[in-house]
């Protein structure tokens, strides 16, 4: 399973249920990624995205807990169990997980590849992602070169778990 996420120099990734920047590259390289793949996410993020409706061309799957939660072209769990149950179906490199902090956190020790876009900012924000950096199962197995989007400056790093 793999996850995808772009955070700042802090690995802060949102502030107020929304991006903390929207960098077109970035855009591009997450569609790219994903599509025709199966996205994983919470309510909050589904909600978060253009009129609140999944991603198109993608398998989407939202966790939330309420249990009365309904969305048209979107499969709905209320457990990270249930979720790793239905995940069960495809193909575990064809998933990846979108956020937000608290599915990022719950679904982290299931992800064995992580693409993280760094940019070098730091942003007011009020949700977090765990700093790979700072973790001795994850290690960075590519790198590229350094972008610019007006004054931003940021990459894309790849991670891979190694135990």
């Amino acid at each position: 399973m793999n996850l995808i996420v772009a955070v700042d120099k802090n690995w802060a990734i949102g502030n107020g249920n929304k991006l903390l920047v929207s960098i077109p590259q970035d855009m591009k390289f997450f569609r790219e990624t994903t599509m025709g793949k199966v996205v994983v996410m919470g309510r909050k993020t589904l909600e978060s995205f253009p009129g609140g409706q999944p991603l198109k061309k993608r398998t989407n799957i939202v966790i939330t807990r309420d249990k009365n939660y309904k969305i048209n072209d979107a499969i709905v769990v209320h457990s990270v169990e249930e979720a790793i149950e239905e995940l069960k179906k495809y193909n575990e490199e064809d998933i990846y997980v979108i956020g937000g902090e608290s599915i990022y956190r719950q679904m982290l020790p299931y992800c064995k590849l992580a693409h993280v876009t760094k940019i070098d900012h730091a942003y007011e924000a009020d949700t977090y992602f765990p700093n790979l950096d700072e973790m001795d199962d994850w290690e960075v197995t590519g790198v590229s070169d350094e972008q610019t989007y007006f004054n931003l400056e940021y990459e894309f790093v790849r991670y891979e778990r190694v135990k």
